[in-house]
């Protein structure tokens, strides 16, 4: 009977240990999915400001940055009374290390956005000198080396770029959309839907640039005037979303035999998800009143 106990048993831990190496090898092969995927797509946002940064490193580096943020978190759980503490804790620190290792790809999508916005301040720049260097008998092609010569970051890399893919035998209307595609800037797409129209249809390419200058001249100055108006309202918000977390940290740091039996009640806990769901929710609303397309 022992020995059927013993077989039984070893057939159970053998039967156990196996689902163990399935889950640990199918969880495994996901996240090196998942994490090649995450590193190319940011790869290709870094290639496409002309940051030469390695992304395996920026990757090694959220992961540093997730795995701290989780032992830090945890550090206040990390006791067997009361018995929720240990997976509350759990899923509060693996929430916080989570966002943690999305904060790159925020910055990112920051970095972008301001290229993107200085792009298209330097595009008043630009019109003037494509427009001047028509009329003064030079080609589109040449009218584009003079800006790269004369321009400034982003635009120069941008159409040095260009140039360079027509010099090794790349058409102009491909080289062009594909610097339309790269950038993703309305006002560009303008200009390239405009030099193409001209190039086959025929037409007075300085006028269309100097129309086009004064129509996204005019819409800067209403973006402009738009964005002060609604300064208050991002002001407010940004005040009023950090102001618990700011004063949970003053208590924290000033008053902590108070703060900490809430932090690590079961009732805080929740009171503290709420407060992070409704600032967040409130922050996209107010977001997204402030944001007026022109």
């Amino acid at each position: 009977m022992n020995i059927w106990l013993i077989c039984a048993l070893s057939l159970s831990g053998i039967s156990a240990a196996g689902l163990v190496w399935a889950f640990a090898s199918a969880f495994s092969q996901s996240t090196h999915e998942a994490t090649s995927l995450y590193e190319s797509e940011i790869s290709r946002s870094l290639e496409a400001m002309f940051l030469f940064i390695p992304a395996k490193k920026l990757i090694d580096l959220c992961f540093m940055v997730s795995a701290t943020t989780f032992f830090v978190i945890m550090l206040p759980f990390c006791r067997t009374d009361p018995s929720w503490a240990i997976p509350v804790g759990l899923l509060i620190a693996t929430g916080i290390a989570s966002a943690a290792f999305l904060l790159p790809k925020c910055l990112i999508r920051y970095l972008k956005a301001r290229r993107l916005e200085r792009f298209n301040l330097q595009l008043l720049e630009v019109l003037p000198m494509l427009s001047n260097a028509l009329r003064a008998g030079f080609s589109i092609n040449q009218a584009f080396e003079s800006v790269a010569e004369s321009a400034d970051n982003p635009m120069k890399q941008e159409v040095n770029l260009l140039l360079q893919q027509m010099r090794v035998g790349i058409s102009f209307s491909e080289a062009l959309a594909a610097f339309d595609q790269r950038v993703g800037s309305e006002d560009l797409t303008l200009i390239c839907t405009a030099i193409d129209i001209a190039r086959k249809s025929g037409g007075n390419l300085t006028e269309i640039f100097d129309t086009i200058a004064d129509t996204i001249r005019a819409r800067l100055r209403i973006y402009q005037h738009v964005k002060s108006l609604t300064a208050q309202g991002r002001l407010q918000g940004l005040i009023i979303g950090a102001m618990p977390f700011l004063l949970a940290i003053g208590m924290l740091i000033f008053k902590p035999a108070l703060m900490m039996p809430f932090v690590c009640s079961l009732v805080g806990c929740g009171t503290l998800l709420a407060v992070v769901a409704l600032v967040i929710s409130g922050g996209l609303i107010i977001r997204k009143i402030v944001t007026i397309d022109v």
